[in-house]
């Protein structure tokens, strides 16, 4: 396993797609770790610069503590050994520094920084909770801009001076403005990777602001394309993007947008869809219906983006 300074990592990770591994789960909702296991090392060797375990993707919000500390040790034990790994942190502050200081005991080489749990909170207190996870840990932390943790250019210059393990910035808003302020006053200090749903739909033009990167939900299940498609984002290939998005990307998200929360439970149908189940998604999110992942398998089909390599039997080397 190749170790990174923060600082490496963060030059790493600038420069690859980026991707959040679902979490397995058997049907009665528990953490299948056979089927994960499998998913991490089929992800893990298709090329991806870095994959985050028990994100957003992977339904980190509906894991316990302990499931969230299991969940990232796995990642390490399957994928570390090919690509970085980074752990996943939210909840409470004091939460969410427990689960910094488990994600660097597994040895996940960074880390994540999920908005506070279900509070508004302003730049003070921003600072405050990205203070403490930092403080807790030698690994990269990166925080996630969305919700209810929106940071100022300020708060980040702020933290990006106090802390060197504070190595990158990760926008859900698409607040063109607020973003082209943030790298302007931060410049090469941090790297910057777009987090939108599907954020394929916006990688080009966040680009232009500096994001050279994103997270990838759709590399879980059609890993090839979503490949294609960052490397043709990275050329700044318009008719190759444009082509793309019309085949594949925007029918996908008609499909998406259908029912509140599909943005997870799609990717989890688009692996069933190629052969490589990871089973349910937990309460509160509700799986595809039956009506909605046959629109997805069909899609794949039609689109021509079903993997080469689609069953778990021959991935498993």
């Amino acid at each position: 396993m190749q170790q990174f300074t923060p600082f490496e990592l963060a030059e790493h990770l600038k420069d690859g797609l980026l991707s959040f591994p679902v979490t397995a789960f058997t049907q009665d909702l528990a953490l299948d770790e056979d089927a994960y296991r499998e998913h991490l090392n089929w992800q893990a060797r298709q090329g991806v610069a870095g994959l985050f375990a028990a994100g957003g993707t992977g339904e980190g919000f509906s894991l316990s503590g302990e499931e969230n500390a299991r969940v990232v040790r796995l990642a390490v034990e399957e994928a570390g050994a090919h690509v970085p790994v980074l752990g996943s942190a939210g909840g409470s502050t004091s939460q969410a520094v427990a689960n910094a200081q488990a994600a660097e005991a597994a040895g996940c080489q960074g880390l994540l920084l999920l908005p506070p749990y279900l509070t508004e909170c302003d730049q003070q207190g921003l600072q405050a909770h990205v203070d403490a996870v930092c403080s807790a840990t030698d690994i990269g932390v990166i925080v996630y801009n969305r919700a209810n943790a929106v940071y100022s250019a300020e708060t980040v210059a702020r933290l990006a001076e106090k802390h060197e393990n504070f190595i990158g910035f990760k926008d859900a808003t698409g607040d063109i403005e607020a973003v082209t302020k943030v790298v302007a006053a931060n410049g090469d200090r941090l790297f910057y990777l777009g987090g939108l749903p599907t954020a394929e739909t916006f990688a080009l033009p966040m680009l232009q602001l500096g994001m050279s990167t994103y997270s990838s939900a759709m590399y879980n299940f059609v890993p090839e394309f979503a490949l294609e498609f960052y490397a043709d984002v990275r050329r700044q290939d318009r008719a190759a993007v444009t082509e793309k998005l019309t085949r594949f990307v925007l029918p996908y998200l008609e499909i998406r947008d259908r029912v509140k929360g599909y943005g997870v439970s799609i990717v989890k149908g688009g692996l069933k869809a190629v052969g490589r189940d990871a089973g349910p998604v937990r309460p509160p999110l509700q799986d595809l219906t039956e009506g909605d992942l046959q629109d997805l398998r069909d899609l794949i089909d039609a689109a021509g983006v079903r993997p080469a390599n689609p069953s778990p039997a021959l991935s498993a080397v």
